[in-house]
């Protein structure tokens, strides 16, 4: 991983399922971590300063206190299931520019924002930050995408240096209820049915500690512009369902084509992760089996796979 020297980093969305993860790299990582937002994150490492990213209150004494000089802004209302279409995602817009001319004004020195893979055109996969389209097809992927060209044009005229990791599909501890491993492993673990597709679609799915710690590698290095962050590996979701079976012990309550594909729902979103690989310097530690087990018994942790 490059980027030894210990840095001072301002941290937003540090109490979400990402930013958690991010946040205990960075502390791994040896740097002095500050939370920025509105609840206290509780980790190890970490100082809070209490803001209200979506409110009217000036950013910059929050901003002062921290004094931080490298910025890495996750906080995003990413509600399953209503996330894509949310009004909210402009709003998150207009709170993210207020933040990153608030950090550039404070004599900043590096900003990295977090989009998604929804911000490119999923009919052509392989996607990579280079050559695939930029072409949302939903107002999540629409704001991801504006707000970096934003971003990048804020660091050009100012002279910051500035990078966009692209999340791909994430699974792992903590993931939130409404999205598809969690609700196949507490399905299971309860011992009803779990009715999906065929599972034919091929997806890259990666842990999220390792989307947490390739964030913070990100952020710690000196590559800019978009980076792609995905495990390089993309496999139908059939194969994760089924890992979840044999891990929770329900191997013949998967219904396999119980549910029809969402039309139009792409039959590969392959990430090509070159530049995280090559000039991030970043590797997955996370296998599939491995990393399902890992979900699986937090949330057996949790009160038996029920919130």
């Amino acid at each position: 991983m490059t980027g030894a020297t210990r840095r001072r980093v301002l941290l937003t969305g540090a109490s979400g399922y990402v930013g958690r993860a991010a946040a205990r790299a960075l502390v791994a990582m040896g740097h002095e971590v500050h939370a920025l937002g509105r609840t206290d994150p509780a980790i190890a490492g970490v100082t809070f300063h209490s803001a209200d990213l979506l409110g009217a209150e000036p950013l910059a004494p929050a901003i002062a206190a921290a004094g931080a000089d490298h910025l890495l802004h996750l906080a995003w209302s990413v509600t399953p299931g209503r996330f894509w279409t949310d009004l909210g995602n402009c709003d998150w817009v207009g709170a993210s520019l207020r933040l990153f001319r608030a950090f550039a004004e404070s004599g900043s020195r590096r900003i990295v924002g977090v989009g998604s893979c929804a911000e490119y055109a999923w009919t052509g996969s392989p996607l990579d930050e280079v050559s695939s389209p930029v072409r949302p097809a939903t107002l999540y992927g629409t704001a991801k995408a504006s707000l970096w060209q934003m971003l990048e044009a804020l660091g050009r005229q100012e002279g910051l240096s500035v990078a966009w990791g692209r999340l791909f599909f994430l699974y792992g501890p903590g993931e939130p209820r409404g999205k598809l491993v969690a609700d196949a492993i507490v399905t299971l673990l309860e011992g009803r049915r779990f009715e999906t597709s065929p599972g034919l679609q091929r997806r890259d799915f990666l842990h999220v500690d390792d989307a947490g710690r390739a964030l913070a590698g990100l952020l710690a290095s000196p590559v800019t512009g978009p980076v792609n962050i995905a495990s390089g590996h993309c496999g139908p979701v059939r194969e994760v369902i089924a890992e979840v079976a044999r891990v929770t012990g329900g191997a013949g309550l998967v219904d396999f084509g119980a549910r029809a594909m969402a039309p139009g729902e792409p039959a590969e979103i392959a990430a090509v992760v070159t530049r995280l690989r090559d000039e991030v310097g970043f590797m997955p530690e996370h296998g599939l089996a491995s990393g399902i087990e890992q979900a699986v018994a937090w949330w057996r942790a949790h009160s038996g796979g029920v919130e």
